[in-house]
């Protein structure tokens, strides 16, 4: 939690569980509470990231937990700005707008859910360098 007071940017990121963030995340979240008292990460930004089993696993729920979370911490929301099916590089595959949905496929992320990573972590450095 220290790290977080000390930076701009965050991004929150759990595997999809039973159709939420893992209970250590939640762990995390309520622990969170005596900064959420503070609003101590106020206009922070945030985006979130979740990998489930199946393409369809409920992992819109676990982004929207955090987006929830972040509100409650009075932080700023960075999602995706790439349609699903629109993008050259196929990234947003699974179409989440609100974060980077994913899911293993063969066991393995597939490139295109890599990329979507990495260009959700510059999107949200790029906002936070706007944001400081």
């Amino acid at each position: 939690m220290e790290t977080i007071d000390r930076v701009d940017a965050v991004a929150f990121g759990s595997p999809t569980y039973m159709g939420g963030p893992a209970a250590q995340f939640k762990a995390f979240a309520d622990a969170s509470s005596d900064r959420w008292s503070k609003q101590a990460w106020a206009n922070k930004i945030a985006a979130g990231f979740t990998t489930g089993a199946c393409a369809s696993g409920d992992q819109l729920h676990t982004l929207t937990y955090f987006t929830i979370l972040g509100a409650q911490h009075g932080m700023l929301w960075c999602g995706l700005d790439i349609p699903s099916g629109e993008d050259r590089d196929g990234r947003n595959r699974l179409g989440s707008q609100l974060g980077l949905a994913t899911h293993l496929v063969d066991g393995a992320l597939p490139w295109s859910d890599l990329n979507t990573a990495e260009y959700l972590g510059q999107r949200l450095a790029r906002m936070a360098s706007r944001n400081g």
